[in-house]
């Protein structure tokens, strides 16, 4: 009898202390699977600019920006030189197209923008053509 009693009491306090023992048990909890879209930006490439200048971002989440050139003649590009932060980005942005580039920012911070092409006037960067993205 003792020993029943015993076995009952040891079955209980085991199935309390470990779930999968007892007929109650709860499943463990699981990591939400969140679908994170993509944070979508559109810039406009003109002669010697970008309109807007200051985009901003979240660390962690796709960056997906649409670069609409509106010049005829003169085509540019979009750089952003901080390998360091894992941003690393140079693409081409021919006159009076739209080309898109995605990248994941992994840090937190200020990072500068800016048309890298050089033409019989000086190059574009010090005609202006700069802003920054502000990842949070």
């Amino acid at each position: 009898m003792k020993t029943k009693i015993i076995i009952s009491i040891l079955a209980l306090f085991l199935s309390h202390m470990h779930p999968a023992l007892g007929a109650d048990a709860e499943p463990p909890p699981q990591a939400e699977n969140r679908d994170m879209a993509a944070q979508k930006i559109e810039i406009v490439v003109d002669s010697y600019s970008f309109t807007p200048e200051h985009i901003t971002a979240t660390a962690g989440i796709p960056v997906e920006i649409t670069l609409r050139s509106v010049t005829s003649l003169i085509p540019h590009n979009f750089t952003i030189n901080d390998p360091d932060s894992g941003l690393d980005i140079d693409i081409d942005v021919p006159s009076g197209k739209d080309v898109t580039v995605t990248f994941t920012p992994s840090e937190k911070g200020k990072f500068q923008f800016y048309c890298n092409k050089k033409g019989i006037f000086g190059s574009h960067i010090k005609k202006g053509m700069k802003g920054y993205i502000e990842v949070q």
